[in-house]
């Protein structure tokens, strides 16, 4: 998820670094510099960016030098925008804290240092509207500075807006399925082509993987650090559940809360088919699935890219299908918020900037031919935010350049599952929903009601309820 929890995440596999200038590919750590102020620009925001306007943009999260192939991108993305806006300086900073730690956003935040153009996840802007950090760029994003504009999935873009006003554009998006191990599927006599798609055929699959031995578990789950209280409320959408209702209250204490504490207790403790470790955290499933000891666990396709780069694993050992139930699957994603108080003329660049590196198809981050080429992978199923044309045309090109097995993602692509947002206080509520997940998977007497109790009263307190 593009949640605070990934934000943690990352952090960790990202080496602090100091803050990069780029003036060779057009980037600049000059923002402050009198002669670089905005200049030259239409005073009417529905027109596209001019040109000839004089204007420096600093814009977080750049790819860190131990991304290399990424920072390489950015940079011939910079050159390439920069035929096109000679006079726009993208200052690109690439320091971590300021897009991928919680407490150091939030200081930023607070403090109104935010580069002009900032990185946040989908579940942030709340934070930033209520900092008053972001600036309203709805008059300015129209189908003449975002061609594709009718074409971004509107449930993607809205996101993004808060009582009608467009805060931000989307860079990515996703939402979650069952992520299988093909070769353990294969071992234990189980189609790979088609995972199962209800619980109950999750927990025979899952004997059966097991049953393979030397330490292989056939489910994995998390249970600490919020990863816990995450999955819980994606197996809730998936069943037609809620977290929190319209009301306003915790939603979980119910049957379908109940059915989700049970079966877990089932392939644990009766079936002995989820592995003997538990109080897992995010990275602990990805290594268990990339060395071959696990068979299925809840996951985003982005986790497939983390097991090949980063634990060696290899793209045609793994596919992907819907979540269990199929009701609705969490969903989330990131986008880039324009700062409040920014001229017209920066907001214009920033959505100039924004619509050539993250929202046109064959261009930035959709050059598959040049990723390919960069040894980056394509091929997984996200980010997806277009429909129409745009669609029609980024699946043309990612197939003829895809680095990995698309058909492994035929039933995760075939049978779309409605996304659906995290609740609020989303972290709040899964630190507590946690004890309910590492309640059930290390105390084999532990009382299922009980758990449900206690964390119902726990995530109404949160909310307010109390």
């Amino acid at each position: 998820m593009r949640t605070n929890v990934r934000r943690n995440v990352a952090a960790a596999l990202v080496s602090a670094l100091a803050v990069t200038a780029l003036a060779a590919c057009g980037t600049s750590s000059s923002g402050d510099d009198p002669k670089e102020q905005p200049s030259g620009g239409s005073t009417d925001a529905s027109a596209p960016l001019d040109p000839k306007t004089k204007v420096t943009l600093s814009i977080d999260c750049m790819p860190p030098a131990a991304k290399a192939a990424e920072l390489k991108e950015w940079k011939e993305d910079v050159a390439e925008f920069n035929k096109t806006y000679p006079n726009v300086t993208i200052d690109g900073r690439s320091t971590p804290g300021q897009c991928l730690e919680p407490p150091r956003f939030t200081a930023m935040l607070k403090a109104k240092s935010q580069p002009d153009v900032f990185y946040t996840y989908f579940t942030d802007l709340q934070q930033v509207l209520d900092n008053d950090g972001a600036e309203d760029i709805s008059a300015y994003v129209t189908p003449a500075s975002v061609p594709a504009l009718g074409d971004i999935d509107k449930n993607v873009l809205d996101v993004l807006r808060k009582d009608g006003k467009l805060y931000g554009l989307p860079t990515s998006n996703y939402t979650m399925g069952l992520l299988i191990n093909r070769k353990l599927f294969r071992a234990a006599g189980l189609d790979p082509d088609s995972p199962p798609r209800s619980w109950d055929e999750v927990r025979a699959a899952a004997k059966k993987i097991a049953a393979l031995g030397n330490g292989t578990a056939g489910f994995g789950e998390y249970s600490v650090e919020n990863t816990g209280g995450w999955h819980y409320t994606a197996t809730m959408y998936g069943l037609g559940g809620d977290i929190v209702g319209a009301d306003g209250k915790a939603a979980f204490n119910n049957a379908t809360g109940r059915q989700i504490v049970d079966n877990l207790r089932a392939m644990r403790w009766d079936d002995d088919s989820m592995g003997r470790t538990q109080l897992l955290k995010w990275g602990d499933l990805q290594k268990q699935m990339a060395s071959d000891k696990l068979g299925m666990f809840l996951a985003a396709p982005d986790d497939i890219t983390y097991m090949v780069q980063q634990l060696g694993a290899k793209y045609e050992n793994f596919g992907m299908g819907p979540i269990p139930g199929g009701a609705s699957t969490l969903a989330g994603g990131n986008g880039y918020v324009i700062k409040k108080g920014s001229s017209p003329d920066k907001v214009k660049a920033a959505v100039a900037w924004l619509n050539f590196k993250t929202l046109a198809v064959g261009k930035g981050q959709f050059r598959y031919d040049r990723s390919k080429a960069d040894g980056l992978p394509v091929g997984l199923p996200q980010p997806a935010f277009f429909t129409g044309a745009s669609r029609t045309e980024d699946d043309r090109l990612k197939a003829a350049s895809a680095t990995m097995p698309v058909a492994n993602f035929k039933s995760f692509l075939d049978n779309p599952v409605p996304g659906k947002a995290e609740p609020p206080k989303a972290q709040e509520v899964y630190k507590v929903l946690d004890k309910v997940m590492s309640g059930v998977l290390t105390n084999k007497d532990a009382d299922p009601a009980q758990l449900l109790g206690d964390a119902e009263k726990a995530v109404n307190q949160v909310l307010g309820n109390q």
